[in-house]
């Protein structure tokens, strides 16, 4: 056969190259609409302490994205609706940013730019590149904040729940502590359970930490799975308890301008890695459960095992 006649891949870079008329159109789109919104979560939302989660969201997102693309890349087109429900999809994603850019709501801008990408996905690709990527693009919902009056009616009895076991727990190990509400006093201090400290964003960052992980062992086992899914909320309940212990007792030492400082910061890389452990170590003794489970059981013969 002759070589000039087999036919030869292009090269990656090539392949980009190719691909750029299509690309630098959808990209300049992008900037224009989404780095007005990005910006103001940078320097606003995403720099107080209940939101702080944003950008790491959004970075394992991508990388999850990033993983799964040369899967998506070469998946079939198929589909002959899949054209019709991307642009429906992108008609619906424009209406929800205007609506939110002009109204201030960055829940809906944050939504639009979520399904914006997956109409764009759909257009360019088909709905089995979307199957493909639907993880990152769910794990993309916990960049939306929640309505403030919801978040509110959720977050005071969990509070008040931190509060009730850091007391219980101090006291028992013979700290001058007592409570009012969600106001702990111990020592000659008090300090305000805030909603960073045990509210419910900070229980949905930890559920999105949990299901990260499980998205990325890729357990076999579904026993292991669900299990380990419903066990995030007990652990992240640990966990606010033990960020808040850990502020009593950096208080009731070091003074209110060290807890309220640095190491109130410090309190933070606490909870995480309070519920890392405790994710590592619940998957640990779940996958020593599972596999006495499904260990077979020994029958004797004749008295002998």
């Amino acid at each position: 056969m002759d070589r000039s006649t087999v036919p030869l891949s292009a090269p990656p870079v090539q392949g980009w190259r190719a691909a750029l008329p299509d690309l630098w159109p959808i990209a300049i789109g992008f900037a224009v609409l989404y780095v007005p919104t990005f910006y103001g979560l940078i320097t606003g939302m995403w720099a107080t302490e209940e939101q702080a989660h944003g950008p790491i969201i959004l970075a394992l997102s991508l990388w999850l994205a990033a993983r799964l693309w040369p899967a998506a890349a070469a998946a079939p087109r198929g589909g002959r609706l899949a054209p019709y429900a991307g642009w429906a999809l992108a008609l619906f994603s424009l209406l929800l940013y205007v609506v939110g850019r002009s109204q201030d709501i960055t829940s809906f801008e944050l939504l639009s730019f979520i399904t914006m990408l997956a109409a764009i996905l759909l257009l360019k690709r088909g709905a089995r590149a979307l199957a493909i990527l639907w993880f990152p693009f769910f794990f993309m919902l916990f960049l939306v904040p929640l309505p403030g009056p919801f978040v509110s009616m959720v977050t005071m009895p969990m509070k008040m729940a931190v509060s009730y076991v850091t007391e219980h727990l101090l006291y028992l190990a013979g700290y001058p502590i007592a409570r009012s509400g969600v106001i702990l006093q111990i020592g000659q201090y008090q300090l305000l359970v805030a909603d960073a400290c045990a509210g419910l964003q900070t229980l949905l960052t930890l559920e999105a930490l949990g299901l990260f992980y499980l998205n990325l062992v890729r357990h076999p086992s579904a026993f292991r799975n669900i299990t380990l899914a419903f066990l995030i909320i007990p652990i992240s309940f640990t966990a606010n308890v033990t960020r808040v212990m850990v502020l009593c007792l950096i208080t009731y030492y070091f003074g209110d301008a060290v807890g309220q400082g640095f190491l109130h910061g410090f309190a933070g890389m606490v909870l995480f890695m309070t519920a890392l452990v405790l994710i590592l170590s619940l998957d640990t003794l779940i996958q020593w459960l599972d596999k006495r489970r499904r260990r077979p059981a020994v029958t004797a013969v004749g008295g002998k095992p």
